[in-house]
């Protein structure tokens, strides 16, 4: 199984957020609800959506990282113009959200969210800060792994994967309940983005590539 399951015992919140009851097979037409929902359009998406490091007039302090990939279908050939969103912590690992009471330092300079359209080879990049790790209280002293909430739409509003990348050698992955879900190690492993020395530019960001391959990388529930 690569998918974890919707109830994960050491991931408390599932256990209110997974459903109790089998799910009820819908009597709309499939192709009908893909034609009247919602969808994205290319107007939507702004010249500094992708680099989180620009949004705002001073820079964020942390360390300045570039995050690229593809996204592709099962069979490899490339998702083209598909938005795909991230949200991330800032590197004191903090959200900049009013719920987040994490007593470490906000950035003024940093909202932590982005999203762009792949290319014609189904391609992103984003360019932003590593985020830090954050404690989230699930468990007696539980520090979640630094992560980067990714979120893939298809055509239509109701096409949607919604992921965490993470960095490699983090010491924190063997205690994370979220990445210890997934029950298949393989699948554990496609979320880790991998060192790019290509990606990295000389004197201004290290360059991380995570690919999004539709059908195997591991979903958040």
């Amino acid at each position: 199984m690569t998918h974890p399951p919707n109830r994960s015992p050491g991931y408390r919140s599932t256990i209110l957020r997974a459903p109790s009851r089998p799910a009820v097979a819908l009597k709309a037409d499939p192709d009908a609800i893909e034609l009247t929902s919602p969808v994205f359009g290319h107007g939507e998406v702004g010249a500094l959506d992708a680099d989180l490091t620009r949004q705002h007039e001073g820079e964020p302090i942390g360390e300045r990282i570039i995050v690229t990939g593809r996204v592709l279908d099962s069979s490899g050939r490339p998702i083209r113009n598909t938005l795909v969103e991230v949200w991330q912590a800032n590197a004191a690992g903090r959200y900049a959200h009013a719920g987040d009471r994490h007593p470490a330092p906000p950035d003024p300079n940093f909202t932590g969210a982005g999203r762009c359209l792949t290319d014609h080879e189904g391609r992103y990049r984003f360019v932003t800060i590593k985020p830090g790790a954050y404690p989230w209280r699930n468990h007696p002293n539980a520090w979640r792994p630094a992560h980067i909430h990714f979120s893939v739409f298809g055509t239509a509003f109701t096409q949607r994967l919604v992921t965490q990348m993470y960095f490699p050698g983090d010491p924190l992955f063997p205690f994370d309940p979220i990445m210890q879900s997934v029950p298949d190690a393989a699948a554990r492993e496609r979320l880790v983005s991998a060192f790019d020395l290509d990606v990295t530019e000389p004197e201004w960001a290290l360059g991380y590539r995570f690919d999004v391959v539709l059908g195997r990388t591991p979903m958040e529930d």
